[in-house]
């Protein structure tokens, strides 16, 4: 009967990313792993959305006036509800075997700091694309269980996700967030601050594309101690003339970019660490801190925590999937783990 019940129907787990979208499937765990972007044709022939995923990625700042590519969500929450839902509608088909009878059950992750108004955005657009039953879980939360964290101990188990649009910091003991912190700073907010330095200290103007690129080819944490460090020849515009320029950008300047947000990052977690009760920072001080999310994977951001907070830094093992897969793995047990989820806000 279970294996019945599996065939005609699916419980999906989703990482509402600002900058992915990643599925999990309850059999064939993650199935989805696509940019939380859309393309829109605005023409008054052919209105309606010609791409969604990585086919709107390639399109994006590359369109006519025309076509727009929209991100439906900012720093973690949704900005644009229609094109959020229908961007969710299109990644559940796609994660969904054509031969389910029954709409799926979906389980979605939400920043532990987002207001009941933002989350109820979120419970909306599930069930508009289409879920019969929709929970909440806090992304923190999420990526413990994924990280296989000892969160249903007595002890305190300090996590940091660094997502596109976030960055979360939460403290867990016996099943809950005892304490989280966010600031909503991640890496989206990495690359503006490449394109803002380029800008104003040589001149050249270079798009989201190029910046990531540049963050990911020879971004760090750390800025050199000798020399420029790495070097990455990119294409943008010149600012005056407006024409097209080929500029050799080094680590050092692309550190040195980045190194206010890093700042801020580590405030809040030196904030976060502070207010925790003293018999979980002991924990802390005993165990170090867990690294995940995507924008962790930043050149020697381990060693910039570890730096300000005297505490050891590890990487989650899946940094890019680990709250699709604490989410997943939730979904999949939800009578023995369903104490984790938002409830309050959840509808089910």
């Amino acid at each position: 009967m279970k294996n019945y019940f599996n065939f005609i129907s699916s419980d999906l787990a989703i990482d509402l990313g600002t900058v992915n979208t990643l599925i999990h499937h309850q059999d064939n765990g993650i199935v989805l792993n696509e940019p939380s972007i859309l393309a829109i044709d605005n023409s008054d022939s052919k209105a309606g959305i010609i791409a969604i995923g990585s086919k709107a990625k390639e399109m994006h700042g590359r369109t006519p006036e025309n076509i727009d590519t929209i991100k439906p969500l900012r720093e973690g929450i949704i900005a644009d509800y229609l094109a959020a839902e229908e961007m969710i509608k299109y990644f559940i088909s796609r994660s969904l075997s054509n031969k389910s009878l029954f709409s799926p059950r979906l389980m979605i992750c939400v920043p532990a700091s987002s207001t009941p108004a933002e989350r109820k955005a979120i419970l909306d657009s599930g069930f508009a694309a289409g879920a019969r039953k929709v929970f909440l879980i806090e992304e923190p939360m999420a990526a413990a269980i994924g990280a296989d964290l000892p969160i249903n101990e007595a002890k305190g188990s300090m996590i940091i996700d660094i997502g596109g649009g976030t960055t979360e910091i939460a403290i867990i003991s016996l099943g809950g967030i005892v304490f989280s912190k966010s600031i909503r700073i991640g890496g989206n907010e990495f690359d503006n601050s490449i394109i803002s330095f380029l800008k104003k200290n040589e001149n050249i103007i270079v798009g989201e594309i190029t910046a990531e690129q540049l963050k990911i080819g020879i971004g760090s944490g750390i800025i050199p101690k000798h020399g420029d460090g790495k070097k990455m020849i990119v294409k943008g515009k010149e600012i005056t003339e407006g024409v097209p320029v080929e500029r050799e950008i080094t680590e050092r300047q692309v550190s040195e970019s980045l190194a206010e947000s890093l700042f801020e990052i580590t405030e809040v977690i030196l904030e976060a660490f502070e207010s925790a009760p003293p018999e979980l920072t002991s924990d802390i001080h005993e165990n170090g801190i867990l690294l995940t999310g995507g924008g962790s994977l930043l050149s020697n951001m381990d060693i910039v925590i570890e730096n300000a907070t005297g505490l050891k830094v590890q990487y989650a093992e899946d940094p890019l999937s680990n709250v699709a897969l604490g989410s997943g793995k939730v979904m999949k047990n939800l009578k023995s783990m369903k104490y984790m989820l938002s409830t309050p806000y959840g509808r089910h």
